[in-house]
């Protein structure tokens, strides 16, 4: 591989982060590393820049290093994983998820390099492809991360607490049981993506989880309004009022 490496390195405590990128740095396969003290911020920063390979902590407050590394598996095009731990009674559960190396702290230059050294592989192969199109292939089918729109951050969301989801922009606006957030996607691509547990297009704004509605109300013009759980009212186009009753029953 003629390229050389974009890593993450994933650390709650300062200063080992900042040896970690440090001796990542020097490696000669190395040319760029961004880092990242949580792994709501990591879930952030790859949002904004593929990495080839993550160096990761496994005990974090929030997110830790193997909720993560569940995460990442859903990506499109899913980094390179490495673990970095103080301790190595995780080792199991890391190559249960696929991780490429797991380095016990404190890491020698000769395993941080051995470590490199398969992330560089795993670079130059052809990368697996997720199944659903997009920016949503990144999407687990029961959890969906977004940002916060209040405070930052990432939260996971279970896909049965999810409303709405609405277009916006580039960006799809998602109203569910823990309050409202921000997805950078396409509502096309939710939509095809959750279409078999229950999510349906009422709008070309709006995709609704119709497990979580409980009226429609018919508007004199031949549109109507679905009522939610949570009392919200969302607008629905004429052509779908038949679909939508049907797959109500109503």
């Amino acid at each position: 591989m003629s390229e050389r490496l974009t890593l993450l390195a994933v650390d709650d405590e300062r200063p080992a982060l900042e040896d970690l990128v440090r001796m990542l740095e020097a490696a000669p396969a190395v040319g760029h590393v961004r880092s990242a003290g949580s792994g709501a911020e990591a879930l952030v920063t790859l949002a904004e820049e593929r990495c080839d390979g993550l160096f990761l902590d496994v005990r974090m407050p929030g997110l830790d290093g193997l909720e993560l590394a569940r995460v990442l598996r859903r990506f499109e095009r899913p980094p390179a994983v490495v673990f970095v731990s103080a301790f190595d009674d995780f080792a199991v559960s890391a190559f249960e998820l696929e991780a490429l190396d797991y380095l016990v702290k404190p890491v020698t230059r000769k395993r941080l390099d051995e470590a490199i050294a398969r992330v560089q592989r795993a670079a130059g192969a052809p990368a697996p492809v997720a199944p659903g199109p997009g920016a949503a292939s990144s999407i687990d089918d029961d959890v969906l991360p977004v940002d916060a729109l209040r405070g930052g951050g990432t939260r996971l969301l279970g896909r049965s607490s999810i409303l709405v989801l609405q277009a916006h922009g580039d960006y799809v606006r998602v109203a569910s049981d823990e309050g409202r957030f921000l997805l950078r996607a396409r509502l096309a691509d939710l939509e095809e993506r959750w279409s078999r547990h229950g999510f349906l297009r009422v709008h070309r704004s709006f995709v609704v989880n119709l497990r979580r509605a409980v009226e429609v109300r018919p508007r004199l013009n031949g549109t109507a309004v679905l009522i939610m759980a949570d009392g919200t009212e969302v607008p629905i186009a004429r052509r779908q009022v038949s679909e939508l009753r049907r797959r109500l029953a109503v």
